[in-house]
């Protein structure tokens, strides 16, 4: 298969079966591998546009009566896909740079944070390596910052001028936490500042990745109850 063949491939397939982008299949290589989403889990999909993820997730959670929910925030007003989802999956227009962890926990079902968080967010690749590099790993950082609030060191940041912002993170004991880089130094940065917060921290290239991507995904499983919201 050619340079351009995997891309193809992917791309042809998730028009065949029905999702709105190739990169599906890198969730479903990751779900496959790592079980990270279960049965009625609550899941937060960051940088959720074109809604790929959003689907996966929610085929995921099993059937429509055992629960469960998704939410996908992007700065692009993202549809909820019609195939593969349903009411269990709701989407916000929002900036996930500037949004608080007080009104990202208020989002969550019962304000309890969320059992899963999805980052696939990427930035506008300028082609420049140490500069896209250092984005990647700006919105690497902002992910974890979400997940795990002011135990890992990062400026806090408040949206919303009328609420103070507590500064605690939005992913539950037991969680998972999976993070989209470009390869760095910096993308080992963030892994060392992860691990010592979950059970198991892991690296994967997921075969639907073009071959000229750097982009590389951190995966944390079991957030320590230590670390607890």
């Amino acid at each position: 298969m050619g340079v351009g063949g995997t891309a193809d491939f992917f791309y042809k397939e998730a028009q065949r079966l029905g999702y709105v982008a190739r990169s599906a299949f890198k969730l479903l290589q990751i779900q496959k591998q790592h079980n990270i989403i279960n049965r009625g889990a609550t899941v937060l999909d960051l940088g959720c546009a074109p809604g790929g993820w959003l689907q996966v997730a929610c085929q995921s959670l099993g059937p429509f009566n055992g629960g469960g929910s998704v939410l996908g925030v992007d700065t692009k007003k993202v549809k909820v896909p019609p195939l593969h989802c349903d009411s269990r999956v709701q989407t916000i227009s929002a900036d996930v740079t500037t949004l608080s962890h007080h009104r990202l926990r208020a989002l969550s079902p019962k304000e309890k944070g969320f059992s899963v968080i999805l980052s696939d967010m990427c930035p506008l690749v300028s082609g420049i390596t140490t500069k896209d590099a250092a984005l990647s790993f700006e919105l690497g950082m902002r992910a974890l910052d979400l997940a795990l609030g002011n135990r890992v060191h990062v400026e806090p940041i408040d949206d919303d001028p009328s609420c103070s912002d507590d500064g605690q993170g939005v992913l539950r004991v037991g969680g998972h936490l999976i993070i989209k880089l470009l390869e760095s130094e910096d993308a080992k940065e963030i892994n060392q500042l992860s691990k010592p917060f979950f059970k198991k921290a892991s690296w994967l290239r997921p075969k639907a990745t073009r071959p000229s991507s750097r982009e590389i995904y951190l995966i944390c499983q079991g957030l320590k109850p230590d670390a607890k919201i």
